[in-house]
């Protein structure tokens, strides 16, 4: 029972959690009960369920997100990681609504897909590259905004809900292929082609560079158009530690990519999150000036 539990991988979650974040920053209608039950069900549930699905048919044996030194998985964390999910559905539909348990429904399926041998949409670089920037990113930014709110579908077709969850996508694709770069080796083993594998080591470096510069550009436009230069400012502090470690690990790596290792990965992931989250939070008490009230 302790490798499935590992293999769920719940800490790993708080990487993910600058996506809820965001998407409660410029919520207008949540509630104590939407930002608990929605934060429960996402990151308690619904993504150590696709953790534990993955690493079920990975079968990894050297390091991955969150496990340094993963045990080997046996069919318990299989029916783990599907009670996992039934219990978000179930929650999902109980607590929020039908909607939103239906888009949690959505995501798990895709992320079976995923890692399924059957379909296994993580040997096709572009097309897994995509599936998990999209559905990580857009489309995880707009079930927590359904579950934080309990709207309705039609509460989603505005400018100002759509492309802060198309930049949340677009620096998730920035982001994923980094969470693939020490992996190539154990990757070639199950057949999979990964983005970070067709870069390359230092083309994955270079790569996240462009795209990353993309997607600050994007989000300053968007606090510019919508909200105050004073947010432009504060994200782009918050960001400068991740370019700072990014930098000085991308210049190792260009001299020897030994050191494009599962501990530098891990770091990054650990100080972008932290500085996002923090970002985030920042807004949420900003947009909201729930601070009033404390």
């Amino acid at each position: 029972m302790s490798s499935t539990l590992l293999h769920l991988r719940i800490p790993f979650s708080f990487f993910l959690l600058p996506v809820y974040f965001f998407s409660l920053g410029i919520s207008p209608n949540f509630t104590e009960r939407g930002i608990l039950w929605t934060l429960l069900i996402v990151h308690l549930l619904l993504y150590p369920a696709s953790n534990g699905y993955n690493s079920y048919f990975d079968k990894d044996e050297k390091s991955i997100g969150g496990l340094k030194n993963p045990p080997p998985v046996n069919k318990s964390l299989y029916y783990v990681s599907l009670l996992f999910d039934f219990g978000a559905v179930l929650l999902a539909w109980w607590k929020i609504s039908f909607l939103f348990a239906t888009m949690i429904l959505i995501y798990g399926l895709v992320s079976k897909a995923y890692s399924h041998p059957m379909i296994r949409l993580k040997k096709y670089p572009i097309l897994g590259w995509l599936t998990v920037g999209i559905f990580q990113g857009f489309f995880a930014f707009l079930m927590c905004y359904i579950g934080i709110n309990n709207y309705e579908i039609e509460n989603l077709l505005h400018a100002r809900i759509l492309i802060p969850a198309a930049l949340t996508s677009v620096m998730l694709l920035g982001n994923y292929p980094m969470t693939q770069v020490y992996q190539h080796e154990e990757d070639a083993k199950h057949g999979d082609k990964t983005m970070s594998m067709m870069l390359g080591v230092r083309g994955t470096f270079i790569f996240v560079q462009v795209v990353f510069a993309l997607a600050a550009a994007g989000f300053v436009l968007y606090f510019n158009s919508f909200y105050d230069s004073r947010l432009s400012y504060a994200f782009l502090i918050a960001l400068a530690p991740v370019v700072l470690f990014f930098m000085i690990w991308f210049f190792q790596v260009w001299r020897n990519p030994v050191n494009a290792n599962h501990s530098r990965t891990m770091w990054l992931n650990f100080i972008s999150a932290t500085c996002l989250n923090a970002f985030f939070v920042y807004f949420f008490f900003t947009t909201s000036n729930i601070g009033q009230y404390l």
